[in-house]
């Protein structure tokens, strides 16, 4: 596992976005394991998330591309601290755009805030985290409606590695509607790999009975292989 990946995993446990316990998810399911992008709340924790989704960018889809989107609500900062950590690691300009919950009808009209979307732009959209791939059912629309566009990808903090709507995980259900290439700064195995009973600042954040849940839960949610 890349170095990055390690830390990024660390990373989320200190911010406390990364949580183990007794959850229910929206859609009802019961989950060991909880993961709430809200709490990433400081300039420094945004500059740091930043840099972690730019190295995943670069690692998966390189620098050959003109617009980052980030959907409303919370891809707005993730689009935003992210096209500045890539200016500052790559030296590449690229543009930030977003959507507005309600189309603006004064001043800076539509609803679009940010860059432009311009024909042939080249996308990838930036989200936090994706279980059902509603939003991007949402975002398409906008994006392909301001002209000549390629969407490229998707990029998310976490792959949670549980089925969509389908035998298949969210994201490969997402690639197959939308011909597009998705992928995850880390895997939810990649976070169990890297804190299974490996102690991190004086404790085992993960522990065989932890362990254990989360097989569980994937016994009964995990994606089909």
């Amino acid at each position: 596992m890349e170095q990055y990946k390690k830390e990024f995993i660390e990373f989320m446990v200190d911010c406390g976005v990364l949580k183990f316990g007794d959850f229910t998810t929206k859609s009802g399911r019961k989950t060991p394991f909880f993961i709430n992008t809200g709490f990433y709340r400081t300039g420094s924790q945004l500059r740091k998330l930043g840099e972690y989704y730019a190295r995943a960018i670069q690692e998966q889809f390189g620098m050959d591309f003109d617009l980052l989107f980030g959907p409303a609500y919370k891809g707005i900062p993730l689009s935003v601290t992210t096209t500045i950590a890539i200016s500052e690691l790559y030296d590449k300009d690229v543009k930030y755009c977003s959507n507005r919950k309600e189309v603006k009808d004064h001043g800076d009209q539509g609803i679009l805030l940010g860059s432009p979307i311009s024909d042939n732009d080249r996308v990838i959209i930036i989200e936090d985290v994706t279980t059902a791939g509603t939003s991007i059912g949402e975002t398409m629309p906008i994006i392909k409606a301001q002209g000549n566009v390629s969407v490229l990808g998707l990029v998310v903090s976490v792959d949670r590695m549980e089925r969509g709507k389908t035998s298949k995980s969210a994201l490969a259900e997402i690639e197959e509607t939308y011909g597009m290439k998705t992928t995850a700064i880390v895997t939810m195995e990649e976070v169990v790999e890297h804190l299974h009973n490996k102690p991190y600042n004086g404790k085992i954040v993960i522990d065989d009975s932890l362990k254990e849940a989360i097989d569980a839960y994937y016994q009964i949610y995990g994606v089909s292989k």
